[in-house]
């Protein structure tokens, strides 16, 4: 079985800071790939970043240049920085993880985690 936990949200003010993380556990391998995703009130699930195993990041246009995305192979963990937050940041932001299930590479499978909430606002 395998869990994907978000944790790191909460509530803070316009211009500060928080970092999500996301930890995959159970009966995987390698990453292929991880990724955030925020639903706002009313709106549509937008990307906000992803990277993959090997490193390549990619950021949705409300993300890019004050958020940054890492990774911990060996903690099978994802990390999003946000800095400059704004009000139109908040939502749930779910983690999707992309994992091959054997060390051959011909099975994976992805999982999504519960989200965790981000509130921006004074």
């Amino acid at each position: 079985q395998v869990h994907v936990v978000e944790s790191g949200g909460g509530l803070v003010q316009p211009g500060g800071s928080l970092r999500l993380s996301c930890a995959a556990s159970g009966s995987i391998f390698s990453m292929i790939s991880m990724g955030w995703y925020r639903q706002a009130p009313g709106k549509a699930r937008e990307l906000v970043a992803d990277i993959t195993g090997g490193g390549t990041t990619n950021f949705g246009d409300s993300a890019r240049g004050r958020f940054t995305i890492s990774k911990d192979n060996a903690k099978n963990t994802m990390y999003l920085q946000m800095n400059s937050l704004k009000p139109e940041d908040t939502g749930v932001y779910y983690c999707d993880a992309a994992f091959y299930l054997d060390d051959h590479g011909t099975t994976w499978h992805t999982w999504g985690g519960q989200g965790t909430q981000v509130t921006v606002s004074s």
